[in-house]
């Protein structure tokens, strides 16, 4: 394999999710390793928090996170896993404790819980099940 671009873009979850979901619907049948790689990649995916995310949320998140002064792969990976603690916030964010108060570190979740809400309610039911045993 031969890297022709090294400034593409990288991907959300989201878009890698579309783009092979219309690879899975096109009339045109994939054979071989594509297929399958296809196929366990959807399947994965359809596990994560992408599969409940929009565009439009999604956009608007990571306008709402300008403030912060984040590169692009920090965004990245916030969108693509949604922290909902702030040590999550510490392990994606390079020298977060550094760069972000305590107060900013709310305001992410906040941001985050305010345009992915499904991803709260998930890790609280497991929350719940973790204090049960």
């Amino acid at each position: 394999m031969e890297i022709i671009s090294e400034n593409a873009a990288s991907l959300s979850n989201y878009e890698v999710f579309v783009h092979l979901q219309k690879i899975k619907e096109s009339r045109k049948k994939q054979k071989g390793q594509l297929a399958t790689i296809t196929y366990e990649t959807l399947r994965y995916l359809e596990e994560t928090s992408c599969k409940n995310q929009n565009p439009e949320d999604i956009t608007q998140c990571l306008k709402d996170l300008e403030e912060f002064n984040l590169n692009k792969s920090e965004k990245l990976m916030l969108v693509n896993t949604p922290p909902a603690t702030p040590l999550e916030i510490q392990l994606m964010i390079e020298e977060s404790e550094e760069r972000l108060s305590e107060e900013q570190v709310q305001t992410i979740l906040s941001i985050l819980a305010k345009h992915f809400p499904h991803l709260h309610i998930v890790k609280t039911e497991q929350e719940d099940e973790e204090n049960l045993d």
